[in-house]
């Protein structure tokens, strides 16, 4: 929309066209696409701007104009919604090489205009109402970022009048200070707030609220799949109807219903207990329309009463308590689950072991899921073939998969995870107290979605998952074959969670049936073991005050999974697509002996933040990614050569690992092989470089 695209992608202005568009996203053949990651603490993902001072903006796409109009034409006034300026700006990065005294927020007197011509065409349209969400202000703002706000919508004031505007928070509550900026506009009509995850929020509208102005009260959870107490969402409804009268209260979510699943009539393999504790976002709708008639003397008693009973069925079912699980729980205390040798003596051991070259190289786990193999997992599921039919066709990949990489003289080897749909859902089948969702698919980016399981219950690990066929895959080769698993906060943040309990005791007993494979993997003979969790940043609360006590446990959640395996036994973790600068310490303290991390899409700035200028300080083996798997880009040998030397020049060479920045599973064989052979070419000419310089 502000024509913001870095001046790689050859934009000379107008209305932006798809190449651009997937050429920013993707990149293209001759350049890197630009940096994505993750949407505050969620699993949808975003493209991060790239900003400068000589940023010139233009009026790039009518997208928001134009998508109105098409609604109005089929008879829906929709509510148009724009990313508010100041998040904007600071969810955007300073571009490459612009000047470290350099904010993007400088930039707010320059992209005001192009807001105002989007707002003079949508008031033009017909729209009566425009939503900025200004999801930042639930952050710790600076007191100049937080004048932002007022100077922002001051000087859009003339262009909305005769239009209602709110400014919509979510995730979190508002802080005291963003909540009197933020009700201070008097350009703005109305405030949205998430009163699910914002029950502080919920305080300072009670001692405050400006007079004649909408409240969008956020009371059903826009993040999960679980009924609303609808009776209690009520008294909160008519507190605030006390507050700011019935004619200014509306009756919202608490977010976007992008994070949840559509509809619950879609389910069909859910049991009719679980399915009467859920509400997908189309039941979602429906309980704002209940809550909002109820509020207006039309109280629907058997749909209340309906609701009653749900809850009441889920408090009371045996399905979510197991005794034994809470039992090994409760024995976790008093042990923070260190293993005994340090980092760097481990390495030693398991070198003895492996003995693996300098700069080793491997993949992340997962290698392309082909049309054949979701073929052959379709007719599986529909029992068009057998289990062993199954299994044979699977082993054949896996020897396809093994026997690319031994020709590709990769030295550790992965077995491609032919068997997995998805690295949660898999194990969510296979763990007790998860159940599995049919058409209960959310967007992660673009046109990738996954279907996170529910965790309902107590969870526990009925039998191994994943020791058979690590098993089958070492047996295909003589090099060292990974163990492949998700970690318990990946599989924790990548669910829809219970929510009557908090979320680190069920990422305890996540742990704990982590723990079990993890040494069934060992006992089975697999050396190296990887422990994934690409969703550890992801969690972290959005308020500083939070964030020490989630990662507390999310990284001891980690150490139990691995504490009792032998120093000899190599275990690696896999992050990716987040900004992982400011837990750095966190990731050391999880205490893995390799950490394989995205890389090239962020500009390899985790690089400064792991080395700082000299060795790092971490005595693990460090993998950062050399290249971008979601973009179809092949990267040459030289390109990667240039990565990795300026990855030795800030980190021990000795500590390195080269491998792409994630797993392999959404790339075609004709991008993996070349883009594999390229790395493994660059990582060979290094060694060289390495011995001769020695």
């Amino acid at each position: 929309m502000l024509g913001a695209v870095p001046d790689r992608y050859g934009y000379s202005g107008g209305e932006i066209g798809h190449d651009i568009y997937f050429s920013m996203a993707r990149g293209n053949a001759t350049q890197p696409a630009m940096e994505m990651t993750k949407w505050f603490d969620t699993n949808y993902h975003f493209i991060v701007p790239e900003l400068s001072p000589s940023m010139k903006f233009s009026y790039g796409s009518r997208k928001a104009v134009s998508e109105y109009k098409e609604a109005k034409a089929i008879g829906i006034d929709t509510v148009p919604v724009l990313i508010g300026p100041v998040s904007y700006l600071l969810l955007s990065k300073p571009a490459k090489g612009v000047e470290k005294s350099f904010t993007t927020l400088s930039l707010l007197g320059q992209i005001l205009p192009i807001y105002k011509e989007v707002i003079a065409e949508l008031k033009e349209a017909g729209a009566s109402w425009i939503q900025f969400d200004e999801p930042t202000l639930v952050l710790d703002l600076s007191s100049h970022q937080l004048e932002a706000f007022s100077y922002a919508y001051s000087e859009l004031e003339s262009s909305l009048s005769s239009l209602n505007a709110v400014i919509q928070t979510y995730f979190a509550d508002v802080p005291a200070e963003a909540y009197k900026t933020v009700t201070a506009l008097s350009s703005i009509s109305g405030f949205g707030f998430d009163l699910v995850r914002g029950s502080q929020t919920l305080e300072l509208i009670k001692s405050y609220f400006p007079a004649g102005k909408y409240l969008f009260a956020g009371v059903v959870d826009g993040r999960n799949i679980w009924a609303n107490d609808i009776a209690s969402s009520l008294c909160t409804l008519q507190a605030l109807e006390a507050i700011v009268g019935r004619d200014k209260l509306v009756v919202s979510t608490s977010c976007s219903l992008l994070h949840t699943a559509v509809d619950l009539a879609n389910e069909s393999q859910l049991d009719d207990e679980i399915k009467s504790w859920l509400a997908f976002a189309a039941q979602k709708i429906v309980e704002v329309n209940t809550l909002a008639r109820a509020l207006a003397g039309q109280k629907d008693e058997q749909y209340f009463a309906a609701n009653a009973a749900a809850l009441a069925s889920r408090r009371a079912s045996p399905r979510v308590i197991d005794e034994e699980v809470r039992k090994a729980v409760a024995g976790l205390k008093g042990s923070d689950h260190r293993r005994a040798m340090s980092v760097g003596a481990r390495l030693e051991e398991q070198q003895k072991k492996l003995s693996l070259p300098v700069l080793p190289t491997t993949t992340i786990g997962s290698f392309p899921q082909t049309v054949e193999l979701r073929r052959i997992r379709r007719e599986y599921k529909a029992n068009k073939i057998s289990e062993e039919e199954y299994e044979r066709a699977l082993k054949e990949e896996m020897q396809k998969v093994v026997s690319l990489q031994e020709e590709l003289d990769i030295d550790v080897l992965v077995h491609g995870e032919p068997e997995r749909n998805d690295m949660v859902e898999y194990f969510g089948e296979q763990l007790s107290g998860f159940a599995l969702l049919v058409n209960g698919w959310v967007q992660s980016y673009g046109s990738r979605c996954v279907k996170p399981p529910i965790i309902f219950g107590d969870v526990g690990r009925p039998r191994p998952m994943t020791v058979s066929w690590s098993t089958a895959a070492q047996g295909m080769t003589a090099r060292p074959m990974k163990g492949m698993l998700t970690g318990p906060v990946t599989l924790l943040n990548w669910s829809f969670v219970r929510d009557d309990q908090p979320r680190s005791e069920t990422c305890y007993q996540i742990a704990l049936a982590i723990k079990k494979e993890v040494e069934d993997l060992e006992a089975a003979g697999i050396q190296v073991i990887q422990i994934d969790e690409a969703a550890l940043r992801e969690g972290l609360p959005l308020r500083k005050s939070d964030q020490p006590s989630y990662l507390a446990w999310a990284v001891h959640a980690f150490r139990i999974t691995n504490c009792a395996v032998k120093d000899s036994t190599q275990i690696h973790t896999h992050m990716c697509y987040s900004n992982f600068n400011e837990i750095i310490p966190s990731i050391m303290e999880m205490d893995a002996d390799v950490v394989t991390i995205e890389n090239s899409r962020s500009d390899e700035k985790l690089l400064a933040a792991f080395g700082g200028g000299g060795a790092v300080k971490y005595g693990g083996g460090i993998g950062p990614g050399v290249y971008d798997v979601h973009s179809p880009r092949v990267p040459e040998a030289a390109e990667i050569v240039g990565r990795i030397g300026k990855m030795a020049g800030l980190l021990d060479w000795r500590l390195l690992w080269v491998n792409p920045d994630c797993g392999l599973k959404t790339r075609r064989y004709s991008e993996v092989r070349p883009a594999l052979a390229n790395m493994v070419a660059a990582a060979k000419l290094l060694r060289v470089d390495l011995a001769a310089a020695s």
